[in-house]
């Protein structure tokens, strides 16, 4: 039994409130104590996640313009960044916990994605 359990119709349905939560969470826990940065790199990495989703070939993007493939290569490349942004910009406390626990997950559901639905090599 494989632990690659996340289809691509799993993922669709992830995208959407996650790019949202990457919007809002920050103003809700009060991010940006440590630096202002902690704040507005999830906001813009949710509009950003939000327009990937709308743009991607799967059945709840709309203008199906990019492949699953692609998406997959830039939540990785999200992940990777936001474990990094703590020591890159010096994130401390909450804003540091935010970030490497959203960066574990991201890397998490990609790394548990099903080969058989165009997974990330």
């Amino acid at each position: 039994m494989s632990l690659r359990f996340v289809t691509r119709n799993i993922h669709a349905y992830l995208d959407y409130p996650v790019a949202i939560a990457l919007m809002a969470l920050p103003f809700v826990l009060g991010l940006g104590q440590s630096n202002p940065m902690a704040l507005w790199l999830s906001v813009v990495t949710g509009i950003a996640a939000f327009v990937l989703t709308v743009l991607t070939d799967h059945h709840l993007g709309i203008w199906k313009v990019l492949p699953y493939r692609v998406h997959l290569g830039v939540d990785l490349l999200v992940g990777v960044v936001f474990l990094a942004a703590p020591s890159l910009f010096g994130f401390q406390g909450l804003d540091a916990i935010f970030y490497w626990l959203n960066g574990a997950a991201v890397v998490a559901v990609i790394s548990l994605s099903a080969p058989e639905q165009e997974a990330f090599a």
